[in-house]
């Protein structure tokens, strides 16, 4: 079973940057889509992006051109690179792993996803 740990969360100012990272646990983690998922106050948590064991990627239209996944999966994890921040983009980031070994979709709902992560907190304001 993968378990994931996120870090790399904080505050920062509109217009700045965060790199978040999960780490995983676990031998199948490099077989399996991983995303990111995050969950404003008050709100459902939403998909954020994608990655497909091969490298594949998927973005919500609310990020794209601003976020970028990645994974290395020697060292089993699984970034997401987060430029020009907006205060809206303010929320409890989660990693999560879609246990379906070699799949090449890269979930955009989140009800795809079979592990999670704690999550991280990211807060944008200046």
């Amino acid at each position: 079973q993968v378990q994931l740990v996120e870090s790399g969360g904080g505050l920062v100012q509109p217009g700045g940057s965060l790199r978040l990272s999960c780490a995983a646990s676990g031998r199948s983690f490099s077989t399996y889509p991983m995303g990111w998922v995050r969950q404003a106050p008050g709100k459902e948590r939403v998909y954020v992006a994608a990655i497909t064991w091969s490298g594949n990627t998927a973005y919500a239209d609310s990020v794209k051109g601003r976020f970028t996944i990645s994974r290395d999966n020697v060292k089993r994890t699984v970034y997401l690179q987060m430029d020009n921040l907006k205060p809206e983009d303010t929320a409890v980031y989660f990693c999560a792993a879609d246990a379906t070994p070699y799949s090449d979709y890269a979930p955009t709902d989140i009800n795809d996803y079979d592990v999670w992560g704690q999550g991280t907190q990211v807060t944008v304001s200046s």
